[in-house]
């Protein structure tokens, strides 16, 4: 019987990391279509995003679930409870990342839908690659248990937060430079906005990765110190 049930829990919590990944899949994939969306007008991507986002919603729903029936069936404990609160603050990160990627996709339309003329903004696909790669980076470091590769994300983070500013300057000189582009301008900077967001929620998730690894809560305490708890090093060390 014992044997039974904690083959069981094994297979409960490969089906969460299972699902939480088909997650991540769809947010990444729902960033690219948005951001597509925002340089082509294809409105069809802008609906697949919407599709997407719906099952993103499902799948967050199901696995905190799944998380609660195994906390209350098994007790566990350890490096599999860690990956349970770990999984369980993620899921939040990752929804809000696909709640972004709607947003994107939502100005793509209305951008094109209002004949606005787009222009692409260099920043934009940029600082939208670098999200993307983030992202990515996240989900492998957690398929992994890679806390090295999580700590590279969050230090990825100051990158999209310079480029989030970087064009909120450029924008901003757009709009006083041409008052009839502030509308499209306003809309750009909202798309700035999300994809800023996006990077943050990766940020997150990645802290979450370090803390399912080692234990080390890295939240607040900057990116030296994440660091050096992805490396195991747990000793005080004035921070620089």
């Amino acid at each position: 019987m014992t044997e039974h049930t904690n083959k069981q829990f094994d297979l409960d919590i490969e089906r969460i990391r299972s699902q939480f990944l088909q997650m991540g899949g769809l947010v990444e994939a729902m960033i690219q279509d948005g951001i597509d969306a925002l340089a082509s007008g294809d409105m069809a991507l802008v609906e697949r995003v919407r599709e997407r986002e719906k099952e993103v919603n499902r799948l967050e729903v199901e696995i905190d679930e799944r998380i609660g029936l195994i906390l209350a069936r098994h007790q566990p404990t350890a490096i599999d409870l860690r990956m349970m609160l770990a999984v369980s603050k993620m899921l939040t990160d990752m929804e809000r990342s696909g709640d972004e990627a709607e947003k994107v996709a939502t100005v793509a339309r209305r951008i094109h839908e209002g004949d606005l003329r787009y222009q692409p903004i260099v920043e934009l696909r940029h600082m939208a690659n670098n999200v993307l790669v983030m992202l990515r980076q996240a989900l492998d470091a957690f398929a992994r248990l890679d806390a090295i590769q999580a700590a590279q994300v969050v230090r990825s983070d100051k990158e999209v937060d310079k480029e989030w500013k970087g064009a909120l300057r450029h924008l901003i000189t757009y709009m006083i430079e041409d008052p009839r582009t502030i509308s499209r301008s306003i809309d750009l900077i909202f798309v700035a906005r999300a994809l800023e967001r996006v990077g943050d929620h990766c940020k997150n998730m990645a802290e979450r990765v370090i803390y399912l690894v080692h234990g080390a809560d890295v939240r607040h305490t900057g990116v030296k110190n994440a660091e050096r708890q992805a490396r195991g090093e747990t000793e005080d060390q004035p921070q620089a």
